[in-house]
Formats: structure tokens, C-alpha cells, sequence
């Protein structure tokens, strides 16, 4: 039973990288978003494995997939606010002078 637990801890991790790294730079930051709700799924389930009490190693990898998740939740929020703050606008800040329009049209007026 302990091998065929390491065996589909070691698949699902090179699963997950080979899937991560075949995504292009561009879209990562927008599929991160999407992907953080399939990580709260995957923090649910590592937290059931490790309550499970199936075995002191099924304990520590559940303790491991809780804290990867949990890592990987944070970090994808953190880095979707980051991209969302690059994307808005600066508010133009009101000036208290006439406008460059204003200013043409009165140096226009004898």
C-alpha cells in the first residue's frame, strides 16, 4: 500500500509540473485565477488524507499536499492582484489651472 501511495504522489507531482510548464508566460497569470478554485478542491482533499490516520507516512504527505496548496492558493491570489493592479487606470489628478485648450484659446483673444 506505501508504494502504490508514493507512486501516485510522485505521478500527480510530475503531472502537475509537466502541466505548468507546457503554459506560455502570457496566459499563466490568467489561468492562475482560474486554477485557484482547483486548488481549494486539492487543499480539501489533502486535508481529508491527512486526517485520514491511514498511516504515519499518508499523515506527512497530507500534512505536505496542505501546505503545497495552501501555498499555491496565496501565491496565485497574490500574483492575480498584482497583474489586476498593473491593468488599471491612474486617475488623472484635477488641476486647479485652465486646461491646455483654455489656455490656447485665451492667447488667441486680442
Amino acid at each position: 500500500m506505501l508504494i502504490l501511495q508514493l507512486y501516485v504522489f510522485v505521478l500527480a507531482a510530475f503531472v502537475g509540473y509537466m502541466v505548468i510548464t507546457r503554459v506560455p508566460p502570457l496566459l499563466h497569470t490568467p489561468l492562475m485565477s482560474a486554477t485557484n478554485a482547483i486548488s481549494g478542491i486539492s487543499l480539501v482533499g489533502s486535508m481529508v488524507a491527512a486526517g485520514a490516520h491511514r498511516g504515519t507516512v499518508a499523515t506527512i504527505l497530507g500534512f505536505v499536499a496542505v501546505v503545497c496548496a495552501t501555498t499555491n492558493i496565496v501565491g496565485g491570489f497574490l500574483i492575480t492582484d498584482r497583474m489586476l493592479k498593473m491593468f488599471r487606470r491612474e486617475p488623472h489628478p484635477t488641476q486647479d489651472s485652465e486646461s491646455p485648450a483654455d489656455a490656447r484659446a485665451a492667447a488667441k483673444e486680442p
